[in-house]
């Protein structure tokens, strides 16, 4: 019998997941996650530890083997995504340098990104699509390992991710496009690697020899090893195919692009972004990706918060999870009774999060409504300026974790004035991955690659209050323009030159974005 299991492996900003998919039907047979503890450190640090990502990695595959019993030899191949940016960098011994990676969170090179972002912004967002921000790896590494670490040998290469976890399973280096190139570090004309991003990183003889080579996502990457086979259960051999950012895998898995569908990621990072023709001169967005196509780019517009702030609150209010957050905001109004929220708890370029005209009659209640309700408002401020652009976002479907409660959202597509859809299933990543590793395998296409596809539902507004809905966007944009500069102010640093140069764009703009 031919083996038809598809496993797809998502390394997200706070679990490791690994689902198993049956080819032919698209079924999930198997499926696992465990949370990734992060290290929160003074300045804005987070790390995880590398034996954290290790434990994980080998509980889900086992976890799923253990699901699968017999049926683990019917594993055909296997692919990775995971977050982008953030740093794994490994030493002369492929270690992780530290024992730590660096989540794409982390804010301790804030100060370090808006500088270069004033020296080499606009000429980066010209080379590469996007101007520096503290999440870059080489951003990260210059600012945590010193400029002379690739020269004393402490930085000997650098991965993303997904690559990582590629490289525990098989042994091999390498990447794709659009981790590459959302990180920065791809020139948009060329497609392979930008010398210009490398001379700007602060890293002295950084260069294209440090990181892996760039391959086509659904190509064989490497086999699983036999110790890894050993760890968790799987056969050894099994071809591991190289995959994608968690973004694009995502889009993927919901045919985003083949259905002309903008994405909004109710995630860790606010993302917002949309496949579409090569446009010169370029939009004005966050970012421009080339993932590897001559003719299509993936334009982006994002920061580092949008349900981690929900997630925080739920932490500051002692509330079990974010839908208890959104239980708690349901109880009052649209609004707030005057309550607003500076939604980017995680910074980016500066700007803090805060809120705004608080006074003794607000309650719980009243803050997790503001926050719940700046969430929502942030993904459509953003969608706006993809708009803005000239890109097509008039129809658009809603990921991540965020996407399974409803009502948040039924509140988005009220403040965006349309219906949306929804993909609920929060393991879009992982069946992304598993797209990936049915291309390498040549069962993409017709029948089978439609029933890998993940479902989605359509979300309507809520007509009866479109006036308020109209008039909170309204106000949320004026509150972010006037109080962006201040939270800028008081996170100590100067308005931000990472984006390049527009008769329109305030000085909140560049500071509240990051790529």
């Amino acid at each position: 019998m031919m083996p038809n299991i598809l496993i797809g492996v998502d390394m997200g900003s706070s679990s490791l997941k690994a689902l198993a998919l049956e080819a032919g039907s698209g079924r999930a047979v198997a499926l696992s996650r465990m949370p990734l503890p992060h290290d929160r450190l003074a300045g804005g640090g987070c790390e995880v530890r590398a034996a954290a990502i290790r434990a994980a990695l080998t509980h889900v595959l086992r976890d799923v083997a253990h699901q699968l019993g017999p049926r683990a030899a019917e594993v055909r191949a296997m692919a990775c995504t995971g977050h982008g940016a953030g740093l794994y960098a490994l030493d002369a011994n492929n270690e992780l340098v530290g024992g730590r990676a660096v989540a794409s969170t982390d804010q301790r090179a804030d100060a370090r990104a808006r500088t270069l972002a004033r020296s080499h912004g606009t000429r980066l967002f010209d080379d590469v699509g996007c101007g520096p921000w503290p999440g870059q790896p080489t951003v990260i590494a210059a600012e945590l390992l010193g400029a002379d670490a690739v020269q004393r040998g402490e930085l000997r290469r650098l991965l993303f991710a997904k690559d990582y976890l590629g490289f525990l399973l098989t042994g091999e280096i390498a990447t794709d496009a659009s981790d590459a190139s959302t990180a920065g570090l791809v020139s948009l004309a060329t497609g392979g690697w930008s010398q210009i991003a490398f001379d700007a990183s602060g890293l002295t003889d950084l260069g294209a020899h440090n990181f892996g080579p760039i391959l086509p996502s659904g190509t064989v990457l490497g086999k699983l090893r036999p110790s890894e086979a050993a760890l968790c259960g799987l056969p050894a051999g099994i071809p591991v195919a190289m995959g994608a950012i968690d973004l694009l895998a995502s889009m993927t898995a919901i045919c985003a692009e083949g259905r002309g569908r903008a994405v909004q990621v109710f995630g860790t990072w606010c993302v917002n972004a949309v496949i579409g023709p090569v446009m010169e001169p370029k939009p004005a967005v966050a970012s421009v990706v080339n993932f590897g196509r001559t003719h299509e780019r993936l334009y982006m517009e994002n920061s580092p918060s949008s349900m981690a702030n929900i997630a925080w609150l739920a932490g500051v209010l002692a509330l079990p999870d974010a839908r208890a957050v959104v239980d708690l905001a349901m109880t009052v109004p649209l609004g707030a009774n005057g309550l607003r929220f500076a939604p980017f708890i995680n910074g980016g370029g500066g700007v803090t999060a805060g809120f705004v005209g608080l006074k003794s009659h607000h309650t719980r209640a009243d803050m997790a409504r503001a926050v719940v309700d700046a969430v929502a408002a942030l993904h459509v401020r953003q969608t706006a300026r993809l708009a803005a652009g000239g890109l097509a976002v008039s129809a658009s479907t809603v990921l991540g974790g965020g996407a399974s409660d409803a009502r948040l959202v039924r509140l988005l597509a009220s403040l965006l004035g349309r219906p949306v859809e929804r993909c609920a299933d929060d393991e879009t990543g992982a069946r992304g991955a598993a797209l990936y590793a049915a291309l390498s395998q040549g069962l993409d296409d017709g029948a089978e690659g439609s029933a890998l596809l993940a479902p989605c539902d359509l979300i309507e507004p809520d007509a009866r209050d479109a006036r308020a809905h109209a008039d909170f966007n309204a106000d949320f944009n004026e509150l972010i323009d006037s109080m962006s500069p201040v939270f800028t102010h008081i996170a100590g640093g100067a308005q931000s030159a990472a984006r390049p140069p527009e008769d329109a764009r305030t000085a909140a703009r560049s500071a509240e974005v990051s790529p």
